[in-house]
């Protein structure tokens, strides 16, 4: 908060968002589908109906999708089903654009006008506009991811880890961050982090057990559930590979191994980055590494490009960061056919612009890799000419 209090221009961004999100109720238009859906699963829960099952009788007739969050998510979901339908957006709007701001300003080290504009320049980007288009959290947990990472495990606080644990509870895919702090030597705070996670989880299992045992016992296992893996907008290796290879049946296995391979130089990177006293860019392997494996990674999930184009400004990279802007802020993958088997019939040219996150984010890690070989070689060159 205090770094809200100290940048009140940019604090005004999220209060305009929120203006907008009540225009969008009072007209009544359609926005927000995924926050739709949060609100329908706390209000699930609230009426004790089942949350996996194939319609949820709290969504609104507009919306017709599946509630495919852990269970524990619909505890910090109960607040959105205090709020009027039609407002769900304006809130989950609200609280995206003050997550951008946050990060801008613990990653990026922003303040005062340069925080507001980038915050506003954050907006134009792919990821980020079709978060917000969605009502998605994935801003949200961003800031949370950062917040704990930078702040509270970098000052020692026995709070480090605790919202990791909490945004690995409503999303799975932030649980990459618990080995990031083994490997980055803060195994209190990546304890932490598991057993906020656990312990929410075991309150489900208290709450609603018949969710809790559907989810982890069988919903979990899908990742079907929750949209066509070969669908252009799964930017992962597993999106990528079942669309190389028309969902063969081996394709997410060899996702896997290419994860794991890539897994070599990534935990490499995160531990020197660490060690050299650039944490930014050790978090930012390690969340650009997770999106990589995770079975599904949406287009929308890649708002890590906010903090990595900051950095890269900072740091001096301008080239690098106006690499980044035209790759996230082009829409290339809005543009390339997609839809139904089209992606299986791509070629080499659309193929490449139909996985280019996942490709950037790739040779990025092999690339950073192989360029700190190069300077350990330098240096050890260097030490034996003296």
């Amino acid at each position: 908060m205090s770094i809200l209090r100290n940048n009140r221009w940019p604090a005004v961004l999220p209060v305009l968002a929120l203006v907008a999100g009540l225009v969008v109720w009072l007209r009544g238009w359609h926005l927000g589908a995924d926050s739709a859906v949060y609100r329908a699963g706390a209000a699930t829960l609230l009426k004790g109906e089942p949350l996996y099952s194939a319609d949820l009788t709290t969504l609104p007739d507009w919306v017709r999708l599946p509630f495919t969050y852990p269970p524990a998510a619909t505890l910090t979901f109960v607040p959105l089903a205090l709020v009027p339908s039609g407002l769900t957006w304006g809130v989950a709007t609200a609280l995206s654009v003050a997550s951008v701001t946050v990060v801008l300003a613990v990653a990026g080290r922003l303040r005062g006008a340069w925080l507001a504009v980038a915050t506003l320049g954050a907006l134009l980007l792919e990821p980020v506009w079709k978060t917000l288009f969605l009502g998605q959290i994935n801003l949200i947990l961003m800031a949370l991811v950062v917040v704990d990472a930078l702040v509270l495990c970098a000052r020692g606080s026995r709070l480090g880890g605790t919202l990791i644990g909490v945004a690995a509870a409503v999303k799975l895919t932030p649980l990459i961050f618990v080995p990031y702090l083994l490997f980055t030597g803060r195994w209190r705070d990546a304890l932490r982090a598991l057993g906020m996670f656990a312990g929410l989880q075991a309150v489900m299992f208290v709450i609603a057990p018949r969710d809790a045992a559907d989810y982890w016992g069988s919903a979990v296992f899908d990742p079907d559930r929750i949209g066509s893996v070969h669908w252009i907008f799964n930017q992962s290796l597993n999106g990528m590979v079942n669309r190389a290879s028309a969902l063969a049946p081996w394709s997410t296995t060899a996702a896997l191994a290419v994860g794991a391979l890539l897994a070599v130089p990534a935990v490499w990177l995160v531990v020197r980055f660490h060690r050299r006293g650039e944490p930014v860019e050790a978090l930012l392997v390690a969340a650009f590494y997770g999106l990589l494996l995770s079975p599904v990674s949406w287009s929308h999930h890649w708002v890590w490009a906010i903090p990595l184009v900051v950095l890269l400004v900072r740091t001096g990279r301008r080239w690098w960061a106006a690499a980044a802007v035209v790759l996230f802020g082009s829409q290339v993958v809005m543009l390339v056919p997609n839809g139904g088997g089209v992606e299986f019939g791509w070629g080499l040219g659309w193929g490449i612009l139909g996985n280019a996150y996942v490709l950037a984010a790739a040779v990025g890690i092999v690339g950073l890799a192989a360029r700190e070989v190069r300077l350990l070689v330098s240096v050890e060159r260097s030490g034996l000419a003296k």
